[in-house]
C-alpha cells in the first residue's frame, strides 16, 4: 500500500512544481521599474516649486509684507506638498520590499499608481492659484486616495499570487495576517486624506492639518507605541502574530533608493535652471534688431546677471549634491530619523529654483535685492543645515550607521565635518553680513557663491593644516600630564592619535 501512495504523493510534487514553474515563467525582477518609479516620483517632487518660482512680482511692485506673506503662504504650501509626495514614494519603498518580483499585471498597476502621481503638480497648482477655493485641496486629497487605492491593490494581487512576494513571507504560515498588517500601513494616510477632503468642503483649514498629520504619521505612531510601552508596558505577543518581517515605517529604509531618489531631486533642480535660462533668456529678433543693430552678441550681453546667476545656482546645487554624496559614501545604514532629515534637506534643495528666480531678478529689480539676498541665503541654508544633521544623527549610532574611518574621533571625520558645515556657515555669514551693509548684499552674496567652490577645493589642505596646528599645540602645552601621573589615559585620549 506504501508504494502506491509514494507514486500518488510524487505525481502531485511534479503538479505543484509544474504549476509554480507556469507561475515563473511571466515574472521578472522589479530592478528597472523601482528605477523608473523613483526617478518619476524625484521628478513629480521637484516640480511642485515650479508655481511658486512663477509667483509674478511687476518691477513697480515693492518686496513688502503683502508679497512676502504671500511668498511664505507658497512656500510652506510647497513644503507641505512635496513632504506628502515623499510619503508615497516611501510607502512605495515599503511596499516593493515586500513584493519581491512582479509580472505584467503588478508593472500596469504600478503605471496606474505613477500615472495617479503624475497629477500632484497640477492640483497644487490650483491650491497656490485659489488659495482660498477649496476645490484645490479636496482634489489633491482624492488624489492621495487613489495612490493609496492602487497601492492596496497591488497589495491584494501580490497577496493571491504568493510567488511574487519576498520568500520570507512567501513561506510564511501568517499570509493573511501580514496581508492586514500591510494594507493597515498603505491606506492610512489616505485614510486621513478621506477626512481632509470631506473638512475641505466645509472648513478648509482643517484640512491643511490634517495633510500635515500625514506626514509625520510615522513618527506619531511611533511615539504613540513608545508611550503605550511605558505607561502599559509591553505586551507579550500572541502566537499567531505577525512575523518579524513587515513594512514597518519604523525600520530603515533601503539606502540604495535613498540616493536614487535623491540624485533624481538634484538632477531635476539642476536641469529647471537651464530651463529657465532657455525660456526667460533667448532675445527676441525684433528686439536684437531694433535695440542691438543686428548684434547677438550685445543682445546676449544684457543677460550677463542672469547668466552669473545661474552658474552661481548650479555651483550651489553641485556642490551640496557632492556633499550628500560624500556622506552617504560613508553611510552603512539609512535610519529613521536619517531619511526624514533627508527629506527635510530635498524639500529646500527643491527651493533652489526659487533661489536663484529671486538672484537673476537683481538687474530687474534692484531695489528688492536685499530681501531676495536674504530669501536664496534662507534657502542655501535650511538644504545644507539638514545635511549637516543627517551626519549629526549618524553620529549618535555610528556603529551602527558608518563606516569606521569616518567614526568620531579620526581624519576623515574632521574632513567631513568641515565639508558639511561649509554651506551653513558661509550662507549665515552672508546673510548676517547683509544685515550689517545692506548696500552691498548683492556684491556679498555673489562673492560667497564664488568662494565657496574654491573653499570646496582647498577643504582636505585647509583640514589638514587646522590638525597639524592642533596637533603642535597638544605636543607644545607646558601642564600636560605626562603617563603614568593621575589620570594618564583620560586627558590623552581627548586628541585622537590619528590627527
Amino acid at each position: 500500500m506504501s508504494r502506491p501512495q509514494t507514486q500518488e504523493q510524487a505525481v502531485d510534487s511534479e503538479e505543484d512544481s509544474s504549476l509554480h514553474r507556469r507561475d515563473e515563467e511571466g515574472t521578472q525582477s522589479s530592478h528597472r521599474m523601482l528605477g523608473f518609479s523613483d526617478a518619476l516620483l524625484s521628478i513629480i517632487a521637484t516640480v511642485m516649486i515650479l508655481p511658486v518660482t512663477h509667483t509674478e512680482i511687476s518691477p513697480e511692485q515693492q518686496f513688502d509684507k503683502s508679497i512676502q506673506k504671500l511668498l511664505a503662504t507658497r512656500i510652506a504650501v510647497y513644503l507641505m506638498t512635496f513632504l506628502i509626495v515623499t510619503v508615497a514614494w516611501a510607502a512605495h519603498t515599503r511596499l516593493f520590499q515586500v513584493v519581491g518580483k512582479i509580472d505584467d499585471t503588478l508593472a500596469l498597476l504600478n503605471l496606474a499608481c505613477m500615472m495617479t502621481i503624475t497629477l500632484l503638480p497640477y492640483t497644487f497648482s490650483l491650491m497656490v492659484m485659489f488659495p482660498d477655493v477649496p476645490l484645490g485641496i479636496f482634489l489633491f486629497c482624492t488624489c492621495v486616495i487613489a495612490i493609496g487605492s492602487v497601492q492596496a491593490m497591488i497589495v491584494g494581487y501580490a497577496f493571491h499570487f504568493p510567488h511574487l512576494l519576498n520568500p520570507q513571507i512567501q513561506h510564511s504560515a501568517h499570509r493573511a495576517l501580514s496581508r492586514r498588517h500591510i494594507l493597515h500601513v498603505v491606506l492610512r494616510g489616505p485614510a486621513l486624506c478621506f477626512v481632509a477632503a470631506v473638512f475641505s468642503l466645509f472648513f478648509f483649514p482643517l484640512s491643511y492639518v490634517l495633510m500635515v498629520t500625514v506626514i509625520f504619521l510615522p513618527h506619531i505612531s511611533k511615539v504613540t507605541a513608545w508611550c503605550k510601552g511605558k505607561f502599559w508596558g509591553h505586551r507579550e505577543s500572541p502566537v499567531h502574530s505577525v512575523e518579524p518581517f513587515s513594512i514597518d515605517l519604523h525600520a530603515p529604509l533601503s539606502k540604495e533608493r535613498v540616493e536614487a531618489f535623491s540624485d533624481g531631486v538634484y538632477a531635476i533642480v539642476a536641469t529647471l535652471l537651464i530651463l529657465d535660462i532657455c525660456e526667460d533668456n533667448v532675445p527676441d529678433p525684433k528686439d536684437v534688431q531694433e535695440k542691438f543693430s543686428g548684434s547677438l552678441v550685445a543682445a546676449l550681453g544684457a543677460y550677463g546677471p542672469q547668466f552669473l546667476a545661474y552658474f552661481g545656482s548650479f555651483a550651489t546645487v553641485g556642490l551640496l549634491w557632492f556633499a550628500h554624496h560624500s556622506l552617504f559614501l560613508h553611510v552603512r545604514k539609512a535610519t529613521q530619523t536619517m531619511g526624514l532629515l533627508n527629506i527635510l534637506s530635498l524639500a529646500f534643495v527643491g527651493g533652489l529654483p526659487l533661489a536663484y528666480q529671486q538672484t537673476s531678478a537683481f538687474a530687474r529689480q534692484p531695489h528688492d535685492e536685499l530681501e531676495r539676498v536674504r530669501v536664496s541665503c534662507a534657502i542655501i541654508f535650511f538644504a545644507s543645515i539638514f545635511q549637516f544633521a543627517i551626519w549629526t544623527a549618524a553620529l549618535l549610532h555610528q556603529t551602527e550607521t558608518l563606516q569606521p574611518a569616518v567614526r568620531f574621533g579620526g581624519q576623515e571625520h574632521a574632513f567631513m565635518f568641515a565639508k558639511l558645515a561649509l554651506y551653513p556657515c558661509a550662507s549665515l555669514l552672508a546673510f548676517a553680513a547683509t544685515c550689517l551693509l545692506s548696500r552691498f548684499s548683492t556684491a556679498i552674496f555673489h562673492l560667497m557663491q564664488i568662494a565657496v567652490p574654491f573653499a570646496f577645493l582647498l577643504l582636505r589642505l585647509l583640514v589638514r593644516l587646522v590638525l597639524a596646528g592642533l596637533q603642535l599645540l597638544w605636543d607644545l602645552w607646558p601642564e600636560r600630564p605626562q603617563p603614568g601621573q593621575d589620570e594618564p589615559e583620560a586627558q590623552s585620549q581627548l586628541l585622537p592619535s590619528s590627527c
